[in-house]
């Protein structure tokens, strides 16, 4: 087991960070999520022409550079860390399902969908997330229902629906201009990262995996259980790079910023609330590094590790977050301070798959 990068993966980290800070830094990131499209689909073709990353983890066979799970969570930090905005995330979570039912089911659909993917030339969503995944019932070719929150649900080109049928779940691709799709864009928490809610009324979709996918431990059970898991782990290396990027800028003020004749780093309470966000850092990096190892070489283990992942990086994430806002003052609280938007993007992470809560039961239930 590796728990620390390998050459290749360091080299990718620069590669990636080197294009982040060039074609996204922060000040950027501001003006682009206030743009109409809530994101550069300039820089966005750039970050997978140049680099590859939405289709990183799809097979060779299907356009993609098939890299492993551990690679992918090495890039998703550094555009964590950035607060890239836009939908590579939701992107990466489509391209994860699609390439696990694509190593079980030898279907048309995946291999149509997953090229366009792999080229940065779709643009792609997975829903639902969390919660109840009866919302959408599936029959005779259409899907009804609704989903109340989809990440970049109003940009995408392509929907993958996971739907209940008479035999269990079942995974669906409904393309954007779909008869019967309506597409409601929220008002979210973070700005960086806009989400949408989807109604189908009939809505004609294409099957993509049988109704094999229901995860209550039949023979096929496994796929989309699994894929939630790579999905979890995917979603918590972006959540380490939030919160190794919070706490970097909070050292760096503390260092600079004077209160009443001395550095406010050298004050015994702010020594003591960094080392304690220093302590959630290591804890949530190796357990990232454990779950990306899992993910490519023992899914015996994947499921604990992911429930794990979940759990506990979430809510560190977004208690450094927190704490890299109060640390900054007064100042952090401020609209023209990326402080808040650490902290936005945090707690929207945190509760993406689901609150803590549900990830800890999930865990306690795995161990028992």
């Amino acid at each position: 087991m590796m728990l620390i990068l390998s050459p290749e993966q360091r080299e990718l980290r620069a590669a990636v960070r080197s294009f982040l800070a060039a074609a996204s830094p922060l000040a950027k990131v501001r003006q682009d999520m206030e743009s109409p499209d809530g994101y550069d689909r300039a820089v966005y073709r750039r970050l997978n022409g140049e680099l590859g990353l939405s289709g990183l983890i799809v097979p060779e066979e299907h356009g993609g550079a098939g890299a492993g799970h551990a690679d992918l969570a090495v890039a998703l930090e550094e555009t964590g860390a950035a607060l890239l905005p836009g939908p590579l995330l939701a992107t990466v979570f489509a391209a994860i399902v699609l390439t696990e039912a694509a190593a079980t089911y030898d279907g048309q659909a995946v291999k149509e969908l997953l090229p366009g993917i792999a080229a940065g030339t779709t643009v792609a969503t997975l829903a639902p997330l969390s919660g109840d995944r009866g919302g959408v019932t599936a029959s005779g070719g259409t899907l009804t229902g609704q989903i109340p929150v989809a990440p970049n649900g109003a940009e995408a080109d392509l929907l993958l629906v996971v739907a209940r049928t008479g035999e269990g779940e079942a995974l669906y691709a409904v393309e954007a201009g779909a008869p019967g799709l309506s597409r409601t864009p929220l008002t979210t928490l973070d700005p960086t990262r806009r989400q949408a809610r989807l109604t189908f009324d009939g809505t004609p979709a294409r099957l993509v995996a049988t109704g094999g996918l229901d995860v209550n431990g039949d023979a096929h059970g496994h796929v989309l259980a699994r894929a939630f898991d790579l999905v979890s782990v995917a979603l918590a290396a972006e959540q380490l790079g939030v919160l190794r990027a919070g706490l970097d800028a909070i050292v760096a003020y503390s260092r600079i910023r004077v209160a009443f004749g001395r550095q406010i780093g050298s004050y015994q309470a702010v020594k003591h609330r960094l080392a304690d966000m220093h302590c959630k850092l290591e804890q949530a990096d190796a357990i990232v590094r454990f779950a990306a190892w899992a993910a490519d070489e023992s899914p015996g283990e994947l499921p604990e590790a992911a429930a794990l992942a979940q759990a506990y990086v979430g809510r560190a994430c977004f208690e450094v977050a927190r704490d890299h806002l109060l640390l900054h003052g007064g100042v952090g609280f401020t609209w023209e301070h990326d402080a808040h938007l650490y902290y936005k993007r945090a707690k929207s992470d945190e509760v993406l798959l689901g609150p803590p809560r549900t990830h800890r039961a999930r865990l306690a239930e795995l161990v028992i």
